[in-house]
């Protein structure tokens, strides 16, 4: 059976953001979760009153600890019209940048909440988009909760209840 290209970007796209693709669906295992649990003070820089949304243009990606002491995370570099800004996604283990299925030139759609980390103003991203088929989800929009935190019952949930 043939898949079109759209329907296959979505398919990537829910696997990747269920963890299923890399063996993560145990998102709840300590796989580098240092500073990545729902209580650490990371997460608690997520701020739904300050959920938004803009369209920017993916400039280059890097992997890196967004505060001292976490393990590394996945982090797409973006501009805007008139700024540069660092986009945080998860942790480099349930999502490495290469896996997100979006690439350095592409227009992208982010949604999340802005924070200010160690006097640097970042975004926390909920979901990227890319086009009108491709979205890259890992935090509930509603709560902000980690994929990465959930269990794998959760995960499961989200893949088939999400607008893919």
């Amino acid at each position: 059976m043939k898949i079109p290209n759209h329907n296959m970007s979505m398919l990537i796209a829910l696997i990747l953001a269920t963890g299923l693709f890399n063996g993560t669906i145990g998102a709840t295992d300590d796989h580098g979760m240092q500073g990545w649990g729902i209580n650490d003070p990371y997460n608690k820089y997520y701020d739904l009153t300050k959920y938004e949304k803009f369209r920017a243009w993916v400039v280059a990606f890097k992997a890196e600890p967004p505060m001292p002491g976490m393990s590394p995370g996945t982090i797409m570099v973006v501009k805007t019209e008139t700024q540069l800004i660092d986009v945080h996604i998860c942790p480099t283990w349930f999502a490495k940048p290469g896996d997100m299925g979006v690439k350095k030139g592409d227009r992208v759609k982010i949604k999340g909440c802005r924070a200010e980390i160690d006097q640097k103003e970042v975004f926390m991203a909920a979901k990227v988009k890319k086009g009108d088929y491709f979205e890259f989800k890992v935090r509930l929009t509603k709560s902000g909760k980690p994929f990465w935190t959930m269990t794998p019952e959760e995960l499961v949930r989200q893949g088939s209840t999400a607008n893919w």
